[in-house]
């Protein structure tokens, strides 16, 4: 039988119930009773009532072992689909929370001079979740990654500080780091640290001193930023994009790339950009494809057709002629 930490379970052999707070060893834990004490079972003697894990059908469970369980720590993962870096096509990112903590988390990435968050949510404790899965062409667009997480418990818990963690990971990064295999994942991960210092018994609440309320006194009063008005045309300039999807505005050479690859290329940054385009808000994109064989322009017709909420059509011809088209986000 398979128990994990937060499994509320019942006795075999008395009455009485608790939750699993820690492994013991192999085939024992430690249940914490109502009154508050730990007393130690063997895990043959338990029958789970139900769990405290969040269930989430986009998170997965961990499966661990009692030697793993002292070890404590959230991870920010990224896994190559290949073991072999040539072969490498997609990365996929994942917060791996290898803690007894249920998590608040929200994942953004940089925008230019500011954060996008792509997902937030819930993380329970010993489950992983997939934040982003990334072409390795636009690997090098989703260089900083911003990571903040609230740590709680559905049961009596240590309070423990939030983390509000930048990282930033490029492909001299990925050189420069070392690739782990671990069991929950199908090919070998680059891990990064994000909290484990759980048993930190540092205490948290802090008092103010002499220094700090002097600091307080030498704040100015936070006044509110006079609003200016913006024209009705600058909105509509601000959500509205033009993206340009010839090859050469896309890649630094394309000599010996094949037609296909090329091909490839331009549908992966146009799907990206609409994605974008959801995701904050815009109400007009402009893709422009030129006129070439129209491979490109059908193969993006054809997929606007499969999305629902957005209406196209050609862009306009005295600034594109037929190299343009334009997408109407409702």
């Amino acid at each position: 039988m398979k128990l994990r930490i937060g499994d509320k379970v019942r006795f075999l052999n008395e009455t009485g119930e608790g939750v699993i707070t820690r492994f013991k060893s192999k085939d024992s834990v430690f249940v914490e009773m109502p009154d508050g004490f730990e007393i130690p079972y063997l895990i043959q003697q338990l029958v789970p009532i139900h769990t405290e894990l969040i269930l989430n059908p986009e998170v997965e469970n961990i499966d661990i072992v009692a030697e793993s369980t002292l070890l404590e720590c959230v991870y920010f993962i990224i896994e190559p689909d290949h073991e072999l870096p040539l072969l490498v096509s997609d990365y996929k990112f994942y917060l791996f929370n290898s803690s007894s903590y249920n998590m608040a988390f929200t994942y953004s990435i940089k925008d230019d001079m500011h954060y996008q968050t792509l997902k937030h949510g819930e993380l329970g404790a010993y489950q992983k979740v997939l934040l982003k899965t990334v072409k390795k062409n636009f690997f090098q667009e989703y260089a900083y990654h911003k990571v903040e997480c609230l740590f709680f418990k559905n049961t009596h818990y240590k309070n423990q500080f939030p983390i509000a963690e930048v990282l930033f990971i490029s492909d001299r990064v990925l050189k420069e780091n070392v690739l782990a295999k671990h069991n929950e994942f199908k090919y070998p991960v680059f891990a990064f640290v994000l909290k484990d210092d759980f048993m930190d018994k540092e205490k948290i609440e802090r008092h103010l001193d002499a220094e700090d309320i002097t600091r307080l006194k030498a704040i100015k009063e936070f006044r509110q930023p006079s609003k200016t008005s913006v024209s009705n045309k600058q909105k509509q300039k601000e959500l509205q994009k033009e993206v340009d999807l010839h090859i050469e505005e896309l890649v630094e050479s394309y000599r010996g790339l094949t037609n296909t690859q090329m091909l490839n290329i331009q549908i992966e940054h146009f799907e990206k950009e609409l994605d974008k385009a959801f995701e904050t808000g815009l109400k007009k994109i402009v893709f422009i494809h030129g006129v070439g064989n129209g491979r490109l322009k059908q193969e993006i017709l054809s997929i606007l057709k499969t999305i629902d909420g957005i209406s196209f059509h050609d862009a306009s011809y005295k600034k594109y002629g037929f190299g343009a088209t334009e997408v109407l986000i409702h």
